[in-house]
């Protein structure tokens, strides 16, 4: 496979069950061959997807000392500014070549959550980047939903299955700023080969070259996106719930040519987490004679944990 299969939402949302089943199976077939869509349809508009890089951008510019005020001690990053070359891909020795941002959930008063996870770091220099965050991570969710619906119809769940477990999710959304590469780089690129550790990825930014994908043959693709698509891929925790049936598939972004070296790179992955509660064990009508049983039980909130710390986000 040498292209990322595009899907249209809006073939879901139709009312008309043939192409809400056409759907159903484009997402579900690309899932199992190579982990990855590009997705049209979806609930971000143009204007809106300006204004909202255009405070990215504006954050990102800010001076390290003021970033350095919002990076919080003792949460594993997961809310707030996370500073250049502090992660590290499992596996991995040298720090990738980014910087990035947290955005959490945003729960209801009374929540049993509000405990669990930590708060919503809110950037004084940057009013509107808060309240532009909030509206993207909104309408990525929302997006999110549908296309766990229409992946719980091709497993042969009801519908409406990952609802109880993502309403009230640990989701992420994430910008990232990969800056101008200024000397050569020992071993780092933007971010070294990775499985997501999530349900699904959300991926905006993904227009120019640098995203590629393994395939199951070991060839890497070039995953880009037209600029009405997002790129939604597998997580471990959803290819380890299907049995491996949908696949999280290992993915890289890789440094420019030499000659952009000097310009700095953005894109916005949203992390659809589940509540921690939710098992991961894997689902009985995705294992049989020809597919045996690959994991052992576990939670989601148990999972993260062992994935932040291969991450070296929690010491």
């Amino acid at each position: 496979m040498n292209k990322i299969p595009s899907v249209d939402l809006r073939d879901f949302l139709s009312g008309d069950e043939t192409r809400k089943q056409k759907f159903v199976n484009e997402i579900g077939k690309a899932y199992e061959e190579i982990g990855f869509v590009a997705l049209k349809g979806h609930f971000l508009d143009q204007n809106f997807l300006d204004q909202l890089y255009a405070e990215i951008k504006n954050f990102f510019s800010l001076p390290v000392e003021v970033k350095s005020k919002y990076e919080i001690p003792g949460i594993g990053g997961q809310r707030g500014y996370v500073g250049f070359g502090k992660e590290t891909a499992k596996g991995f020795k040298a720090a990738d070549l980014k910087e990035f941002w947290h955005f959490g959930q945003y729960l209801p008063e009374g929540s049993k959550y509000l405990a669990e996870y930590p708060e919503n770091v809110e950037v004084a220099e940057a009013p509107e980047f808060n309240k532009v965050g909030k509206e993207a991570y909104k309408m990525l969710e929302k997006t999110g939903i549908y296309v766990l619906r229409a992946l719980a119809l091709y497993v042969g769940l009801d519908e409406f299955y990952f609802d109880k477990f993502v309403a009230e999710g640990n989701s992420i959304l994430r910008p990232i700023h990969y800056p101008p590469i200024t000397e050569e780089p020992k071993d780092a690129v933007r971010a070294a080969a990775h499985g997501d550790i999530n349900l699904i990825t959300l991926l905006m930014g993904a227009h120019g070259k640098g995203l590629q994908v393994r395939d199951h043959e070991g060839n890497w693709v070039d995953a880009i996106a037209q600029p009405d698509e997002l790129m939604i891929n597998v997580g471990d925790m959803l290819s380890r719930h299907t049995n491996n049936k949908l696949k999280s598939t290992i993915h890289q972004v890789v440094n420019p040519e030499r000659e952009l070296w000097g310009t700095s790179r953005y894109s916005i992955p949203f992390f659809m987490h589940p509540v921690s509660e939710m098992p991961l064990n894997c689902l009985e009508n995705c294992i049989d004679e020809d597919h045996p049983k690959l994991y052992e039980d576990t939670t989601a909130g148990e999972f993260l944990h062992e994935r932040l710390v291969e991450l070296g986000l929690i010491k």
